[in-house]
């Protein structure tokens, strides 16, 4: 006997309808994005807090807020001691290449010693509050020597290695003359290289900026005595300057790209820097450090 074929019909046009319903949501979610870029011009924010592991999140945030035709300007909000060398150094970069085409302005919360200031350095403008811990020039690395501890319980390394300072920082020998040379020319470089970044983007002389590299720390109230920053204010006072300096008229809306999984990293902050200090301890790290 033959089946009506009513139901295969009409499922047919459900499927119809269903695909139909897709492509009518995708593109009002495409309107609906469009229309909030489109829907007055705004502060871009990014929130750098912790330490400083990986410059990917950072990036990414800095470059879509670049091309984003609703943001007029940017804040850069620093919360952080420093951290490794290459990802606060690509970080920076992203920031200071952001000059000539959004005003981009550095805002310092409780810290932005070392790594932390390395980056506020790239911005056009650097504000920190009186009270900001700002500056720690320098570099710092070390590592545990275990010799001793590995010659009480009786456990000896044998190393092969191709060159005298392939083993460089081990902790299973003595550290001799030629590994401490060889750790502090590396440090040094990494220093000046510090130094330079400093010096091309605050106008201080470079004797004196030499003076105050040595990893020492300073308020905001002090940094701004010695031209280490440009104001004193809150991140409400660095929010108003980028408003103005975008030509946003009066308080100026803000928005902040991946703000969800950025509050959900920063739940975390304390238990990642535990994690990570001996990480830091053995790499060359722009980083201040409470003993």
């Amino acid at each position: 006997m033959n089946r009506p074929k009513t139901n295969i019909n009409w499922i047919w046009w459900g499927l119809g309808a269903f695909f139909f319903a897709v492509i009518i949501f995708r593109v009002g979610a495409a309107s609906a994005v469009s229309n909030l870029e489109g829907s007055g011009k705004k502060v871009g924010i990014v929130k750098i807090n912790g330490p400083i592991l990986t410059s990917d999140a950072v990036v990414s945030q800095l470059e879509k807020l670049k091309n984003r035709k609703d943001i007029s300007s940017i804040v850069i909000r620093i919360d952080s001691p420093g951290g490794l060398v290459a990802p606060t150094q690509e970080i920076y970069e992203k920031v200071k290449s952001l000059r000539g085409v959004k005003p981009i302005i550095s805002s310092m919360g409780s810290v932005a010693a070392s790594g932390g200031y390395y980056i506020a350095l790239g911005a056009d403008t650097l504000i920190a509050n009186p009270g900001t811990i700002v500056g720690s020039i320098g570099v710092i690395m070390n590592y545990p020597i275990a010799t001793e501890l590995l010659g009480k319980v009786g456990i000896k390394f044998e190393t092969v290695k191709s060159g005298g300072l392939k083993d460089v920082g081990s902790y299973s020998r003595e550290v001799t003359e030629a590994d401490r040379r060889h750790l502090n020319d590396m440090v040094t470089n990494i220093h000046n290289q510090f130094i330079d970044a400093v010096n091309d983007n605050r106008s201080i002389e470079k004797s004196e900026l030499i003076k105050l590299a040595d990893g020492r720390v300073f308020t905001g109230l002090q940094s701004k005595d010695l031209g280490l920053i440009d104001l004193l204010g809150t991140f409400e006072d660095a929010v108003s300057l980028a408003g103005s300096l975008g030509k946003i008229k009066g308080v100026p809306k803000t928005i902040q790209i991946d703000k969800k999984n950025s509050s959900l990293i920063d739940m975390f902050t304390s238990n990642i820097e535990q994690a990570t200090s001996s990480w830091f301890d053995e790499l060359p790290a722009y980083r201040w450090k409470m003993e």
